[in-house]
């Protein structure tokens, strides 16, 4: 009987949240498409997705009232490149999937088995209203790094929203390393692999060795061969201005190629050659010091600029800790509003910066029908902020993902609690999980 009560027990403990019916009245409003907020507006959802936002929206009978008291609420953040789930501790090997630089696979790793739902950051992330994430792998033996996932944070064990959702490929310096020591040898190399794979996808025996020595393995062709038809959007590491060029020329060759540019340090310097090519960007607005050659045109106005030339520009923290820190995309979005004011400086208006952290990065992944905005339809990720979320000390005092309330509680508050009034003797109980 105690045996079959502890199972029961700890199969309600695992059970996720249910989705909740719930109208949040009383909101400042933001659509998260660009468009200005909405003062007294509200968002409804039901079974897990919004059916409407907006001024004067109905509420349903019989479902919850959430009274925002007027405060900001939002679509949950959309980290546009990050890699939460893959690592716990950076330094500790055993909880650091990002990367398999000693694997003969490449284009073909896939890292959603690799995910961990219940890794700290999971949480600390969520407490910072990010709430969807592109996830990347950050590199393989071979010049591909692998295929990654769109990810929820919500607090259950089913966290891939869309696996395989991407290719990721990294050239300038970190490509050149893994090609053969030159730019020349990382195009070449890039080249060589597409064609084989288009060989591969036309006649699977022209590849019918698949020894540790072959270009590609059974499992990386099959993976580039949806990256050349263009089902999979190939996600390109890119910053120097030539090399920016030089890759969109790649489509001229292999034209279904579904760019999307990450980095871009120097792209305000080819801005109009992107934006006539209509790739969309990923960029961090805080690298902006030139340290390294391929980067010696940093800017803060990057992002900005890229804008004003009509490019689709998504702000996202990489090169600044992207698996624990990916709310610092609200402060980056932020800052770009305060350079809009700055003169000689180049920013963008609110509306924009926030769309730059929710729908335009849900766009560049192909997914903008299912998160990324309040607009019907789209998943019910819900974020109701204490103050502007732009503004550096704005925090969430509610979220939903899906339409399930999540906790904002994170492994360093429950520390903080346990250790805040130390006392001589025993230490105190270790906390609930």
């Amino acid at each position: 009987m105690m045996r079959a009560l502890l199972l029961s027990a700890a199969a309600m403990i695992a059970l996720p949240a249910a989705a909740q019916d719930v109208a949040i009245v009383n909101a400042k409003l933001v659509i998260g498409d660009g468009s200005a907020p909405v003062e007294g507006g509200t968002v409804v959802v039901r079974g897990g997705k919004i059916v409407a936002a907006g001024a004067g929206v109905a509420v349903p009978a019989g479902i919850e009232r959430v009274d925002a008291e007027g405060k900001y609420v939002t679509p949950g953040i959309v980290a546009a490149f990050s890699r939460v789930g893959l690592t716990e501790v950076d330094a500790v090997s055993g909880t650091n999937d990002r990367s398999a630089p000693r694997t003969r696979f490449s284009a073909g790793l896939d890292i959603a088995p690799a995910l961990n739902p219940m890794g700290s950051p999971v949480a600390v992330n969520r407490a910072s209203g990010v709430t969807r994430a592109i996830v990347a792998p950050g590199g393989s033996s071979n010049l591909f790094a692998g295929q990654g996932a769109v990810v929820d944070l919500a607090d259950d064990m089913d966290m891939v929203t869309k696996p395989r959702a991407l290719q990721y490929v990294a050239f300038g310096e970190d490509g050149a390393s893994k090609a053969g020591g030159s730019r020349a040898a990382t195009f070449l190399l890039f080249r060589e692999q597409l064609l084989a794979a288009r060989s591969y996808a036309r006649n699977p025996a022209t590849l019918a060795e698949w020894g540790n020595d072959a270009m590609l393995q059974r499992a990386d062709a099959e993976a580039l061969v949806r990256v050349i038809d263009g089902t999979t959007p190939l996600f390109v590491r890119v910053d120097r201005a030539a090399d920016i060029v030089n890759v969109l020329k790649l489509r001229q060759e292999f034209p279904a190629l579904k760019l999307v540019l990450v980095g871009v340090t120097d792209g305000w310097l080819v801005a109009h050659e992107i934006a006539a090519a209509k790739v969309p960007v990923l960029v961090s607005p805080l690298s902006d010091l030139p340290d390294s050659f391929e980067r010696l045109a940093a800017t803060q106005s990057n992002a900005g600029r890229l804008k004003a030339a009509g490019v689709e520009v998504s702000v996202g923290v990489f090169d600044d800790d992207d698996a624990h820190k990916m709310g610092y995309a609200t402060q980056y979005a932020g800052n770009l509003v305060g350079l809009a004011r700055v003169p000689g400086a180049s920013g963008m208006t609110w509306d924009q910066a926030f769309a730059a952290i929710s729908s335009v990065p849900a766009r560049a992944v192909g997914m903008e029908g299912s998160i990324g905005s309040l607009r019907p339809g789209r998943a019910g990720d819900v974020v109701i902020w204490d103050n502007d979320p732009l503004e550096l000390g704005s925090r969430p005092t509610a979220i939903w993902i899906d339409g399930k309330a999540q906790s904002l509680t994170t492994r360093q508050d429950r520390l903080r609690d346990r250790y805040r009034t130390p006392q001589e003797g025993t230490l105190p109980k270790a906390y609930d999980r």
